[in-house]
């Protein structure tokens, strides 16, 4: 896992948003936060800054400090929501999404919301112990591009 510089945040890789709004998650990323545990993952927007959106799952989002949102949002937390539909919470827009294989497809309407478009790289980026970054914007991704060592591209 390439660190871009130094003390600086970690990567996993790049995730393209392909032409049938599907993207896969880069499998360190995949094998750190266990995503291989749950059928379903959470995302919900990300920094001003960085864009993109961030990816969870319930059994770190419920035993962390973070667990309000899933109980302030009961259906979003069992999953009785419309795979894909965003709700806003607290400045932030949050969904669930179903993943297999370490793939997720996207809605068009998530990709004008989240103002993404098809053919984005993003950044697979570790955020904290309780989600990570797909990251669209910003400096970290400037010095990833500008990287001299390898990034797997998903």
């Amino acid at each position: 896992m390439p660190q871009i510089t130094k003390g600086g945040k970690y990567i996993f890789g790049w995730s393209v948003i392909r032409e049938d709004y599907t993207l896969n998650i880069p499998s360190m990323a995949m094998q750190e936060y266990k995503m291989y545990d749950e059928d379903k993952i959470y995302i919900f927007s990300g920094s001003k800054s960085t864009g993109g959106f961030c990816i969870t799952r319930k059994g770190l989002l419920i035993n962390s400090k973070l667990k309000g949102i899933l109980e302030d949002n009961p259906k979003l937390m069992n999953y009785q929501l419309k795979e894909g539909e965003l709700i806003p919470y607290k400045g932030r827009s949050y969904a669930y999404l179903k993943i297999k294989n370490g793939k997720i497809k996207i809605s068009k309407d998530m990709i004008d919301k989240l103002d993404l478009n098809i053919g984005d790289k993003l950044l697979s980026i570790r955020s904290s112990d309780i989600a990570f970054t797909m990251g669209l914007k910003g400096q970290l991704i400037e010095r990833a591009e500008n990287y001299k060592g390898d990034i797997e591209v998903y």
